[in-house]
């Protein structure tokens, strides 16, 4: 692998060839094979959170939080799917995850690869189809998912998770102990750290996604101190930017697409943990690329 090359290619707006992707996956693989549920990561740091395939937008966000191996990221959103750009997303996301190995996070994401018709319709399936004329891109991928780590935990008191909490977790133990090679499961406690959402209530409630829960302040402000933790840190859900939550501000939300879906109108960030672990926060807005794009064919409430 000539990773420098790969790298230069794709931000040329080429593709790997097939051969070139499949070579790439499975090292990615091995690298992702090692870490753990909850991988340690050093600040300073920068917390991105979903991209959804808007791979011009990712370059800006480069530009904004510093390009690497500068800067270090851990990436803790959807990167495929609505976007017009999910394969070059995920191909770039993974050269530098080759590239750079612990200076780098990808964490575990919501998205259910078994369920063909939800990729029909959120688009990284046909994109793969488009742009390589059959499925053993998207196959090569999608398997890459089942690898990713559940969490990164920085200097052990921020953590960082793609969805939230679970009545079933506890302690930052319990994450460590969960199986994750494996597709996604429809309840559950791996399923709640992907799909759970913070609300404005106490304690727990039916999710209105079907997966997943709603917690409260009081589930978070315990989470935190059972765990000695300052913050949890997620994405999964479209905000102006980035959004704390409760009375302690306990919880943060960050965004990373702007105008999502190519007409949600939003502003993106991202946030920095700098030296003792002070916080910066960064915005930006999407590019020319993205403003000239037009909207999916079809409505698509489903993260809205």
């Amino acid at each position: 692998m000539d990773l420098d090359q790969w790298i230069s290619k794709v931000k040329d707006g080429q593709h790997l060839l097939e051969d070139e992707l499949q070579i790439l996956c499975e090292y990615v693989k091995e690298i992702l094979i090692e870490e753990s549920n909850v991988q340690p990561v050093n600040s300073p740091v920068t917390v991105c959170g979903d991209i959804h395939g808007q791979f011009h937008d990712l370059m800006k966000l480069f530009q904004t939080g510093g390009h690497v191996p500068d800067t270090n990221y851990i990436f803790m959103g959807d990167f495929v799917d609505r976007g017009y750009n999910s394969l070059e997303v995920l191909t770039i996301l993974l050269l530098l995850k080759a590239s750079l190995k612990k200076a780098f996070q990808i964490p575990r994401t919501d998205i259910l690869r078994c369920i063909y018709n939800f990729l029909q319709v959120y688009g990284f399936y046909d994109e793969c189809q488009r742009k390589y004329g059959n499925a053993y891109a998207w196959r090569y991928c999608t398997d890459v998912f089942d690898y990713l780590t559940l969490s990164a935990i920085i200097d052990g008191t921020v953590l960082c998770v793609h969805g939230g909490l679970s009545p079933d977790i506890r302690t930052i133990d319990q994450i460590r102990l969960i199986g994750r090679n494996c597709e996604i499961p429809h309840e559950g406690p791996f399923c709640d750290l992907m799909w759970s959402d913070p609300e404005e209530i106490e304690t727990w409630a039916v999710s209105p996604r079907g997966a997943g829960w709603l917690f409260g302040s009081r589930v978070t402000s315990e989470f935190n101190h059972i765990n000695k933790l300052d913050l949890v840190c997620r994405a999964h859900q479209l905000v102006q930017g980035l959004k704390y939550m409760f009375q302690d501000k306990g919880l943060v939300t960050v965004w990373s697409a702007p105008n999502y879906c190519y007409r949600c109108g939003n502003v993106a960030s991202i946030l920095s943990f700098i030296e003792n672990m002070e916080r910066e926060v960064k915005f930006f807005t999407e590019t020319e690329e993205n403003n000239q794009m037009r909207g999916p064919r079809t409505g698509v409430p489903y993260f809205l």
